[in-house]
């Protein structure tokens, strides 16, 4: 019964980070607002939600009592690390702009391939044939997404956007682990990285295009569940998944997110999809497998 729990922990996990576009995309694309009413600025879109998410983890932490006092030597990583997470969101909406939000998503999921290239290089572990197979299978996946019409500069730009997470949540990633604060409470943690992102992104938007007026009923609901659904009860979800399951079997459902992603662009949103799209989605899937069930192994 742990077992099964953590199985649904890490289901609800990756399917709620995968809805991300579902809440985003309608505030984002002209072609889906309300006539009349101009599209949110993504600087805005980000602040309310790391606000809403910090609000509520911030709720959490009161509840369960946690401490949250925290050495300034930490707090300068958790920044480093804040940042990282921020560039990761602002990078895959921004992506969402060019490309379907299915293959951006997809993209952005190729970072397990990313970690492991780190701790090879950089923390000794043996290099892995399975890793090489994965890389490649990894990439033939995304280029059969990518078969569809003439190649765009468009194309072009999301792609980059899209790629550049790998890197920003990968080394995140290896942050929270290789880093001085791998044994901070994950409650406190995932509160001040939040709470970081939110002042970021209020920054960003001071200095950009200002925190927009919310002016209708839909954008707040949208908002809200972005940051509350898609990003809280997604984090919240992850961690009570590796309690239960462990990192590998809440790693490998991972996979749901592009799956989920894939589905609400070809369902809500009418992105592109053929059996072409299907079976890259399919490579690349099993190419982050292979990466996480040979690490296991080893």
């Amino acid at each position: 019964m742990k077992n099964l729990k953590g199985i649904l922990f890490a289901l609800i996990s990756s399917g709620t980070f995968g809805l991300v576009p579902l809440f985003s995309l309608p505030l984002i694309l002209p072609n889906l607002r309300p006539e009349g009413v101009a599209a949110i600025g993504i600087p805005t879109i980000l602040f309310y939600r790391f606000l809403f998410s910090s609000v509520t983890m911030g709720a959490v932490c009161l509840y369960k009592k946690t401490s949250l006092k925290i050495s300034i030597k930490d707090l300068a990583v958790v920044f480093f690390l804040a940042l990282l997470y921020a560039a990761t969101a602002k990078f895959l909406v921004d992506a969402y702009e060019y490309i379907d939000s299915g293959l951006a998503t997809t993209v952005h999921f190729l970072y397990p391939i990313f970690v492991s290239i780190v701790m090879i290089l950089f923390y000794k572990e043996k290099k892995s044939l399975a890793l090489l197979i994965a890389s490649v299978l990894s990439l033939i996946g995304v280029g059969m997404m990518c078969i569809h019409g003439e190649a765009s500069p468009s194309l072009f730009t999301g792609l980059v956007l899209s790629a550049l997470t790998i890197f920003t949540y990968g080394l995140y990633i290896v942050g929270l682990n290789k880093s001085r604060i791998a044994d901070m409470n994950f409650d406190s943690l995932t509160f001040y990285v939040l709470l970081m992102g939110c002042l970021i992104f209020l920054f960003y938007s001071l200095f950009t295009t200002g925190v927009e007026p919310i002016t209708i009923a839909r954008d707040w609901m949208n908002l809200i569940l972005l940051g509350v659904f898609a990003t809280f009860i997604s984090d919240l979800c992850l961690v009570l998944a590796v309690k239960h399951a462990g990192s590998t079997i809440t790693s490998i459902l991972g996979s749901m997110e592009p799956v989920v992603a894939v589905l609400v662009g070809t369902l809500f949103f009418a992105e592109h999809f053929d059996w072409m799209s299907a079976a890259g989605l399919l490579f690349v899937l099993g190419s982050v497998t292979l990466v996480i069930v040979a690490n296991k192994n080893k």
